[in-house]
């Protein structure tokens, strides 16, 4: 085999496989670091010999098997330095060979991986940078990217998560039956968080990152294939239903367009039918959480074929549900959104302005944003402009500052041209 089809090879393999092998990796070396040198000297190898010996039948036990035996190598290397090491080179020596060729057992490990990432005892951000990393394969640079973080700052969150998961001897496995319901609740709020990211970025010059809703939809099937709880199909559910709509939300020009003049025809109707199955599946389950729940609302929307046959009485029913299983106030929020489109405008003003008088959302741009307009459909032409002035300074995504602003150039009010990030408050 040529030396340029082996590295292609070994390119589509490292693509397909890494993840996986790493996750055998972690396991069997107990420790990231370790690992993770161990897998980029397995790939090594493979560029070196696979030219001379041609592609193994199973290429991924033999990266694992490459990757333990290098490990062991520089384990014994130390040794001479430091004589316990050797008892741990040996310990990994004996291990079961079929092992990590079983599918299921690499599986296995990919679930450990995912649990171990989004431990409740690292930090919120430390989750989502870790589980990136290391289950995604995202560098340190992308994720940086993604959430507006310095570099340096991202890669010492992953420094110092992976130390607190060596040094507090956190376990890598999946947690017990009892452990499940709270440990899995952290880790599909890790998914959760990545896909909003995606669907709606933060800042920046567009509605949607495609990049990471498209890597929380695979870390949610990937979920889903090794613990389909009716949650877990909930949320892939739920991404799958917003993520149809993805190509109808902003014009050619990259403005936003509101839910209510999206043309339905762009929706995808192989993501809504596949996403509609998961939310039935899961609430035949007889468990419907918030993620069931939030998912059973974006297919009322996904069954409408146009924004004026939308149920919004279904909509308002679900979301009365979904208070009293997960209350919040921006549930709350978009149930006074719902009253709204259901009764009118002036039904759903009162509860926005109920949520904001008792101190929550005064810093959230979609709270002033949904006030705005509701005062602008009922004539408030003072009170609309005002909200719709707090939410522009409150907005660091690009096309929503736009969309605010032509909502202020339509009320007659004096619009801020410049658009850069530096006028935010």
């Amino acid at each position: 085999m040529s030396i340029d089809l082996v590295h292609e090879t070994v390119t589509s393999i490292y693509a397909a496989e890494s993840r996986r092998v790493l996750a055998t990796l972690i396991r069997l070396l107990g420790d990231f670091d370790s690992a993770e040198e161990a897998l980029q000297d397995a790939f090594r190898a493979a560029l070196e010999q696979w030219p001379k010996e041609g592609v193994p039948g199973n290429p991924r036990a033999w990266l694992v098997s490459t990757g333990r035996f290098k490990a062991i190598d520089g384990i014994r290397r130390r040794a001479r330095f430091d004589a316990l090491d050797e008892g741990k080179a040996a310990e990994i020596g004996v291990l079961d060979e079929a092992a990590w060729a079983d599918p299921e057992t690499v599986e296995d490990d990919r679930l450990r991986l995912i649990f171990t990432c989004c431990h409740p005892s690292l930090a919120p951000e430390a989750q989502i940078a870790l589980t990136l990393r290391e289950v995604c394969g995202l560098t340190t640079e992308e994720i940086a990217h993604a959430f507006l973080t310095p570099a340096p700052t991202l890669a010492q969150r992953i420094v110092r998560a992976k130390a607190k998961i060596r040094d507090a001897k956190i376990p890598y496995e999946v947690p017990t039956a009892t452990e499940l319901p709270a440990r899995l609740d952290a880790v599909l709020r890790v998914v959760y968080l990545v896909f909003n990211e995606g669907y709606s970025a933060s800042s920046g010059g567009a509605v949607t990152r495609h990049d990471l809703s498209a890597e929380a939809i695979r870390l949610g099937r990937l979920l889903t294939d090794l613990l389909p709880e009716p949650e877990a199909q909930g949320l892939l559910g739920l991404m799958l239903l917003h993520e149809s709509r993805r190509d109808a939300r902003t014009s050619p020009s990259g403005d936003v367009i509101l839910l209510e003049d999206q043309d339905r025809g762009l929706w995808n109707r192989v993501l809504i039918a596949e996403g509609t199955q998961l939310v039935e599946r899961a609430l035949a389950a007889g468990r419907s959480g918030p993620y069931c729940i939030q998912a059973a609302i974006a297919a009322v929307h996904a069954e409408a074929e146009t924004a004026a046959a939308t149920d919004w009485a279904q909509i308002v029913g679900l979301y009365d549900v979904l208070l009293e299983r997960d209350p919040s106030p921006v549930i709350e929020l978009n149930r006074a959104v719902a009253v709204a489109m259901r009764d009118g405008a002036a039904a759903g003003l009162p509860l926005i302005d109920g949520i904001l008088a008792r101190g929550y959302l005064l810093n959230y741009r979609l709270a002033h944003a949904a006030r705005g307009e509701l005062c602008r459909r009922i004539g408030d032409t003072a009170e609309a402009r005002a909200s719709f002035e707090r939410a522009l300074a409150l907005t660091r995504q690009e096309p929503e500052r736009r969309h605010l602003q032509k909502r202020l150039a339509q009320l007659g009010a004096p619009v801020e041209t410049n658009t850069s990030q530096s006028t935010i408050k």
